[in-house]
C-alpha cells in the first residue's frame, strides 16, 4: 500500500508540473478543438415566491433506471430553497473513467443551467443536496460529471425532475445545451488509475482535482490560460502534500476544491480563447478571398473601361474638330456684341456702385451693433449653461459617483445596487434613483440615457440580456417617478465596453455597472455629441 501511494503521488506531481511548465508546443490534433454540444428538453415548473412547499419527483433516465429521488421546493421571500434526496445511485465511473461524481442542476426556460451542487454518495447509493436559486421557473436534472465545479452540464443525464400535480404554476418545456461525451476524455493519452483512484482512503475531492487539471490540459489551457493552469497545478501539489502529510481531511478537501475551481476557470478561458482564435482565422480567410475576388473584378472592369474610353475619345475628337470651327465663327460675332454691352453696363454699374456704397456704409454700422449685442447674449447663455452643468454635477455627485464628459454628465451605478445576477433594483438603488429623478424633473429639457454594462464572465447573449434588463429596470423606475418616457432611454452594451481589466475581481466589479448619461441643450451637450465607445475608451485611459 505504501508503494501504491508513492506511485500515485509521483504521477500527480508529474501532472501538476505539466501545468507549471510554459510549453510552446502546439496542442495535439487528437484533442477536440471546440466544445461540441447537444440539445435536450426537460419540464420546467413556474413556482411562486412565498407560495409554500412543492414536492417534485426525480426519475432515472435510461442511463440509471433504478435511480429515483424527491425534492422539496420552498418559495422564500426572494428565492427558492431546494432540498433533494436521491436513492439508487451507482458509482459515476460506470459511465467512463472520466466521470467521478454527480451534480444537480436547475435549468431555466431559456436553457440557462445553474449548478446546484455536488451529490456525495454514501455506501448505499443514497445522496442529499440542499441549494438555493433565484430562478422562478426551472426544471431540474442530475448529471454524471468529472468534478463538482463544472459550469455546463454534460450529456450523461441520469435523472430528471417531473412536474407534480397541484404545483400551482405553468409547466413548460425548457430546451438546454449539454456538453457531448468525449469532451472530458483523451483519445491519445491513457487515463491512469492514479487519477481516478484505486485507493478507497483517498478523498474524492483529491481525485476530482487531479481530473480537473487533466481536463484543463485537454482543453489546451497550457496554451491559452497558462498562468491560471500553473496556479491550479501549484494548488494541486499543495493538496497532495498535505494529504501525504496526513493532515486533517477537511484541510485536504478544501485545498483540492480550490485546485478544481482554478482548473475549471483555466478550462473555460481556454475554450473561449480558442473559439475566438478560430473565428478570427476563419474571418481572415474569408476576408482574403473577398479581397482577391474584388481585385480580380476591379481589374476586369478597369480593362473594359479603358477600351470603352478609347473608343469614346476617338468619336469625341472628330465631333470636337467640327464643332470648333463653328464655335470660332460664333464667338467672333458674340465678341463684338459683348464689347458694346459691357461698355453700357460699365457706366450703369459705376452709378449703382456709388449709391450702394452709401447704403452699405449705413448697414455696416447697424450690423456691427447687432453683432456686438448677439455676442453678448451668446456669452451670457453659455455662462448660464456652464453654471447649471456645474450645479447638476455637484448635486448628482452627492447621490452617485458622477463625472463630466463630452457626452454630458455620467453617473455610475455599481452592480451592488442590483441583486446578484439579476436586474432587480435593491432598496438602496431605488432611494438614489428617486433623488436623481427629482433633479431631472427640475430641468424639463434634460435627457437621460441609461446604459447597462457587464463583465466578461458568462456568455455573450447572457451578458447582453442582463445589461439590457438592468438598463430597462432603471428607465422604468424613472418613468414611474414622473419623468416623461420620451426623455429617458435604455440601452445595453453587455461586456463590449469595459472600463477596467476583466482579469481581476476588482476590474470585473467596476465593469458591472449602469451609467446614467444626462445631456441636453440646457447644459451644453446632447446624447449624440460623442459615441459611447469613445467615452468608454477615454475612461480606460
Amino acid at each position: 500500500m505504501k508503494k501504491l501511494s508513492l506511485a500515485i503521488f509521483v504521477f500527480v506531481l508529474a501532472l501538476a508540473t505539466m501545468a507549471v511548465a510554459q510549453t510552446q508546443s502546439s496542442v495535439s490534433s487528437n484533442f477536440p478543438t471546440t466544445v461540441a454540444t447537444v440539445s435536450r428538453t426537460t419540464k420546467a415548473v413556474h413556482y411562486r415566491l412565498q407560495g409554500g412547499t412543492t414536492k417534485v419527483d426525480f426519475r432515472g433516465t435510461d442511463l440509471l433506471q433504478r435511480a429515483s429521488g424527491e425534492a422539496k421546493v420552498e418559495g422564500k421571500k426572494t428565492n427558492f430553497e431546494i432540498d433533494a434526496k436521491f436513492q439508487g445511485l451507482e458509482d459515476a465511473t460506470k459511465f467512463g473513467l472520466e466521470f467521478l461524481t454527480y451534480v444537480a442542476w436547475a435549468v431555466s426556460p431559456e436553457g440557462r443551467p445553474v449548478n446546484l451542487g455536488e451529490l456525495s454518495l454514501d455506501h448505499n447509493g443514497n445522496a442529499h443536496v440542499k441549494a438555493y436559486t433565484d430562478l422562478q421557473t426551472f426544471g431540474m436534472i442530475v448529471t454524471a460529471e468529472p468534478y463538482f465545479a463544472v459550469t455546463q452540464p454534460g450529456n450523461m443525464v441520469v435523472m430528471e425532475s417531473a412536474a407534480v400535480n397541484g404545483s400551482g404554476g405553468e409547466i413548460i418545456d425548457a430546451r438546454y445545451e449539454l456538453v457531448t461525451r468525449g469532451t472530458y476524455s483523451s483519445t491519445n493519452t491513457h487515463i491512469q488509475d492514479a487519477i481516478f483512484g484505486i485507493d478507497s482512503k483517498t478523498p474524492l475531492e483529491l481525485f476530482e482535482a487531479r481530473n480537473a487539471v487533466r481536463i484543463a490540459h485537454i482543453a489546451a489551457a497550457d496554451k491559452y490560460a497558462a498562468s491560471i493552469l500553473s496556479k491550479a497545478g501549484q494548488q494541486l501539489l499543495h493538496a497532495e502534500e498535505i494529504y501525504r502529510q496526513k493532515q486533517n481531511k477537511a484541510a485536504v478537501e478544501a485545498a483540492a476544491k480550490e485546485a478544481t475551481e482554478t482548473a475549471e476557470e483555466a478550462r473555460l478561458m481556454a475554450v473561449k480563447q480558442k473559439a475566438e482564435d478560430e473565428a478570427q482565422a476563419a474571418a481572415a480567410a474569408r476576408e482574403a478571398k473577398a479581397r482577391a475576388d474584388a481585385e480580380a473584378e476591379a481589374k476586369r472592369r478597369a480593362d473594359a473601361e479603358v477600351a470603352r474610353a478609347q473608343a469614346e475619345k476617338a468619336r469625341a475628337d472628330a465631333e470636337q474638330a467640327k464643332a470648333e470651327a463653328e464655335r470660332m465663327k460664333q464667338e467672333a460675332v458674340a465678341a463684338a456684341q459683348e464689347a458694346a454691352r459691357q461698355r453700357e453696363e460699365a457706366e450703369k454699374a459705376k452709378a449703382e456702385a456709388v449709391a450702394q456704397q452709401q447704403v452699405l456704409a449705413a448697414e455696416t454700422d447697424k450690423a456691427r451693433a447687432a453683432a456686438a449685442q448677439s455676442d453678448s447674449l451668446r456669452q451670457q447663455a453659455e455662462k448660464e449653461k456652464q453654471e447649471l452643468r456645474a450645479r447638476l454635477l455637484q448635486q448628482l455627485n452627492s447621490i452617485l459617483a458622477t463625472r463630466d464628459s463630452a457626452r454630458g454628465l455620467i453617473a455610475n451605478m455599481s452592480d451592488v445596487l442590483f441583486r446578484s445576477g439579476s436586474f432587480d433594483l435593491l432598496p438602496g438603488a431605488r432611494e438614489r434613483l428617486a433623488k436623481v429623478s427629482g433633479i431631472v424633473l427640475a430641468y424639463p429639457s434634460l435627457h437621460v440615457a441609461v446604459e447597462g454594462h457587464t463583465d466578461s464572465v458568462g456568455g455573450d447573449q447572457y451578458n447582453q440580456d442582463l445589461s439590457e434588463h438592468r438598463a430597462q429596470a432603471v428607465r422604468d423606475y424613472f418613468v414611474q417617478q414622473g419623468i416623461p418616457s420620451g426623455a429617458v432611454e435604455a440601452r445595453g452594451f453587455g461586456k463590449s465596453e469595459p472600463i477596467a481589466s476583466n482579469d481581476t475581481a476588482e476590474g470585473r466589479q467596476q465593469n458591472r455597472r449602469v451609467e446614467l448619461v444626462l445631456s441636453g441643450d440646457a447644459i451644453g451637450s446632447t446624447i449624440d455629441d460623442v459615441p459611447s465607445s469613445q467615452t468608454a475608451s477615454a475612461a480606460q485611459k
